[in-house]
């Protein structure tokens, strides 16, 4: 029986969120992982074949972590949810939130294997999808439950501050307000 990984995938990624953290995604890079993981670049290489596919599994996971929630507060029977969610998570998970602040493309998706776009491909789909499903006009749709709760959290979480105390709840109340009008 062999030794268990000291590296594995999910303890490198967790790196590497630190990384986008502090510097963004120009930090980002498999020496910089190996050194924030404790560990040799011979471990980041063995899970990820470079750093593309580095950025693309931190997207990718990011992206899969996030919408878990975002697709049960969607399926809740209360849209508005999804807004409240959005911040909620934000709060939990500061540093994954804080990878989400920038886009697919700062990660250098143009570089990422044809599986790995695919997979990002299906993932927005089935937001699209989901919020397509809500009915009304999309824009607003969009406006209330992703638009303006990542306005509400990003200018906290670029600064590493503290999102304040009533950030679901006026989330929430936004997103209410602005359904009422298209759903």
């Amino acid at each position: 029986m062999g030794r268990p990984a000291r590296h594995d995938a999910d303890s490198l990624l967790d790196a590497a969120v630190r990384l986008v953290g502090a510097g963004g995604p120009k930090a980002l890079t498999m020496a910089a992982v190996a050194r924030e993981a404790g560990g040799p670049s011979g471990s980041v290489y063995h899970r990820f074949a470079g750093r593309p596919s580095l950025a693309a599994a931190l997207w990718l996971r990011t992206v899969e972590r996030f919408q878990a929630g975002f697709f049960a507060a969607l399926a809740s029977g209360r849209p508005a949810a999804a807004a409240r969610h959005v911040v909620a998570w934000c709060r939990a998970h500061p540093g994954e939130a804080g990878v989400l602040l920038y886009r697919a493309d700062d990660f250098d998706r143009e570089h990422w294997s044809d599986g790995e776009r695919a997979a990002l491909d299906a993932m927005n789909e089935r937001a699209f999808a989901a919020l397509r499903d809500l009915g009304g006009d999309r824009d607003k749709v969009v406006l209330a439950l992703v638009d303006l709760p990542s306005a509400l959290v990003r200018r906290h979480l670029r600064a590493g501050g503290e999102i304040p105390a009533r950030a679901e709840e006026l989330a929430e109340e936004t997103a209410v307000l602005i359904l009422e009008t298209c759903l």
